[in-house]
């Protein structure tokens, strides 16, 4: 398998590049519009075809660069299947492995920072890798005080389907904000200020409801946004319009493009 974290740094999200070694096929797991051309670049880079993109949930801190990146390579729209838009081409549910060439990634329903929440689980036979979204970052995890967000749900999601893993188990969040990238489940139980050493439902959600958090500075158009699969809506500020346009790309990157209109 070939692996990435690239990261976006206005929102401070990763996003993960995995690619089957054997058939070329890859995925992008919550592609950002801002770096889609850096996205492609880094395809061109390894010689890959573009075939999935995949999200974790409908952000609200940035747009999606799935539409986009479809617009360039043909690629796949996926994700939740409970959300229901139409602008996607798949939907993944949790019991039902969703394979990208020889890679078989397992849903896992985790709702709390929203109602519609999915992780996704790779076992590669030696460890198990945990792409967690926003449910859970490194000594952290994804606010619960908007959009369909709700801390006792998110406890239980946490608690239910990844404490309940292998310590070593390595995670892999959606943000981080203090330059890591990288956790273990083991640690977070350990660690983790809002859930580790055997916090309770209740310390959880006082912690949760007392955070006092800013109001989210692209949610009115990131929500709509996203549930257009990353198509920009009209009340998108100027300062963060540029990435809307699906322009020409550059001639350096027709290569990559051209090889996704194959799939």
């Amino acid at each position: 398998m070939i692996f990435r974290q690239l990261l976006e740094t206005d929102s401070s999200t990763y996003t993960y590049l995995l690619a089957c070694e054997r058939t070329g096929q890859c995925v992008l797991i919550d592609p950002v519009i801002d770096t889609v051309e850096r996205d492609l670049q880094v395809l061109q880079d390894l010689g890959l075809q573009l075939t999935y993109t995949l999200e974790t949930h409908i952000h609200a801190d940035h747009l999606t660069g799935a539409r986009k990146l479809r617009a360039y390579t043909n690629s796949k729209i996926v994700v939740p299947a409970m959300d229901q838009l139409s602008c996607a081409d798949l939907g993944v549910e949790e019991g039902k492995p969703f394979k990208v060439g020889d890679i078989e990634l397992h849903p896992l329903y985790t709702p709390g920072h929203t109602s519609t929440h999915h992780a996704y689980m790779l076992d590669n036979g030696m460890q198990k890798i945990l792409f967690t979204g926003d449910a859970l970052l490194i000594e952290a995890c994804g606010r619960t005080d908007f959009q369909s967000g709700d801390a006792s749900t998110l406890y239980q999601s946490i608690h239910s389907k990844f404490f309940n893993l292998p310590d070593e188990t390595l995670v892999y969040p959606a943000h981080d904000y203090e330059g890591r990238q990288i956790t273990t489940i083991g640690q977070e139980k350990n660690r983790n200020p809002r859930l580790g050493n055997g916090k309770t439902l209740e310390e959880f959600v006082e912690i949760m409801t007392t955070m006092n958090l800013p109001y989210p500075r692209k949610i009115d158009f990131a929500v709509p946004g996203n549930q257009a699969c990353g198509q920009c809506p009209d009340n998108v500020p100027e300062q963060y319009r540029g990435p809307c346009e699906i322009t020409a790309l550059p001639k350096a990157l027709q290569r990559v493009a051209k090889v996704g209109d194959q799939g």
